[in-house]
């Protein structure tokens, strides 16, 4: 168990040093019910879920209404971008903020993921380490804030809480003492959560690969009937020419024959090709959904890569299942776009998965739009957006998409198109963006490098 640091500036660390005698115990005893109370009440609430979002959402409220204080964030660490992520905020900015990514060297928040050491920081201006930059993007201002460790039961830190704009008088070491609290409780109920979803996930996964071996059992047949049917079609009309040739039929009786055979010797080809993309795109989807559920892509093949050609494929591709519900698609793409360092299959995925999704939340009469352009904010990446004029994310869809918790509205969904665009993004050390209003509409932003960082190519 790690000794907890005395913290400068935060009266209060001792429950005796500012009172005496029986005025000190009683207040020492009022704390330690206070504290017992608190663990009691998140005990008995998380044990009603293992949803990791759920059980975040619900530890967080009942620290942030114990302390008293306005609003508060779990933000998570992700160690392959050296990042922590908001991934679970209440307060008015939580929309804007939920899925945020800071530096682990940037912030307070940084900070105290680094040394392990809870902070408080009674005036915010006066703290060098605040980052500013971040309630400026969201247009939210904070006075004072303690920010806490989130380790494992291990002792492994997986991430920082921030609770923030305490009411009233200012923060004290009681006060401090209750979150290092309740932030314990919350690190150990985020560990067994995630037990649970790993648990979930290998049962998934066995449940998939069972799927999946039926599907190619399936599919062989397919494949292999038109792999057949190429060889065998391009032999009868070799042996038809040649005894077209032998047979001495007059020039109209040759002409006769060849055009009743024309419409099928000119449409087979295409046949035999459509049937084996198609047997291919099953398993790739197979492929994609196996991938979504376990939070991985597999590594991405770069290689010199046209997104704008990408999006026009896409846009034909769903064209038809726009029509039938009466949705208009489009595809706007900048002239003269640099060529991106991508793996295009990965992109088409991404791309294919954002359309779709968009035509699937849209009502008819409604428009989406696929664009892809110059990102004028950053010179070193390209963007790639959806925008739809549906009905827009309720906010706690909005609150967890392009997360492992990713949700979908549709009877029988499963937010997997929105983990495959995560997944595909990351992969290539890119970010997104999600705005969404009721009513109005949704637009999803991704920036994508043009070049892998690092330089790789």
């Amino acid at each position: 168990m790690r000794e907890r640091p005395q913290i400068p500036g935060v009266a209060g660390d001792n429950p005796m040093s500012d009172d005496n005698g029986v005025a000190g115990l009683q207040r020492a005893v009022t704390e330690l019910e206070r504290q017992l109370d608190a663990v009691r009440s998140i005990a008995v609430r998380l044990s009603t879920t293992t949803k990791l979002h759920d059980l975040a959402r619900e530890a967080l409220s009942i620290c942030l209404q114990l302390a008293d204080c306005e609003a508060g964030s779990i933000l998570l660490c992700r160690p392959e971008k050296r990042t922590l992520v908001f991934e679970h905020v209440i307060g008015e900015k939580a929309p804007e903020l939920t899925g945020m990514e800071i530096g682990v060297d940037q912030g307070i928040a940084g900070k105290v993921f680094r040394t392990g050491e809870s902070c408080v920081s009674h005036d915010v201006t006066k703290d060098s380490n605040h980052l500013r930059e971040v309630g400026e993007k969201v247009g939210y201002a904070t006075t004072n804030i303690v920010t806490v460790p989130l380790r494992s039961p291990r002792d492994e830190p997986i991430g920082v809480m921030q609770v923030l704009n305490k009411r009233g008088r200012p923060f004290d070491g009681h006060d401090v003492t209750l979150i290092e609290i309740m932030a314990a409780q919350i690190a150990a109920a985020i560990e067994t959560a995630r037990l649970h979803e790993q648990a979930r996930i290998a049962a998934m996964m066995r449940f998939i690969g069972d799927i999946s071996h039926d599907v190619k059992n399936m599919i062989t047949p397919a494949t292999s009937g038109a792999q057949t049917l190429g060889i065998v079609a391009d032999d009868c009309f070799a042996k038809f020419d040649h005894c077209l040739r032998e047979c001495g039929l007059s020039e109209e009786g040759a002409r006769l024959l060849t055009g009743a055979l024309k419409d099928l010797r000119e449409l087979y080809p295409e046949i035999v090709r459509m049937s084996m993309d198609s047997s291919e795109a099953v398993q790739q989807r197979m492929a994609e959904i196996s991938a979504a559920v376990k939070g991985a892509v597999s590594k991405p093949h770069m290689e010199p890569t046209d997104l704008g050609s990408i999006a026009e494929s896409v846009e034909e591709m769903l064209r038809g299942v726009a029509g039938k519900k009466g949705v208009t698609i489009a595809v706007r793409c900048e002239p003269d776009l640099p060529t991106l360092t991508a793996d295009p299959k990965q992109m088409y995925n991404a791309a294919y998965n954002l359309v779709f999704n968009a035509i699937d939340a849209c009502r008819e009469g409604d428009s989406v739009t696929l664009r892809v352009k110059r990102d004028s904010s950053d010179e070193v990446c390209i963007i790639m957006e959806c925008e739809d004029t549906g009905p827009g994310m309720p906010d706690h869809v909005k609150a967890v998409a392009f997360t492992d918790d990713a949700i979908s509205t549709k009877p029988m969904g499963t937010g997997l198109g929105t983990k495959i665009v995560r997944n595909v993004i990351d992969a290539h050390g890119g970010t997104i963006e999600l705005s969404s209003e009721p009513g109005v509409g949704t637009i999803i932003r991704c920036r994508i490098p043009i070049c892998r960082p690092g330089g790789e190519k």
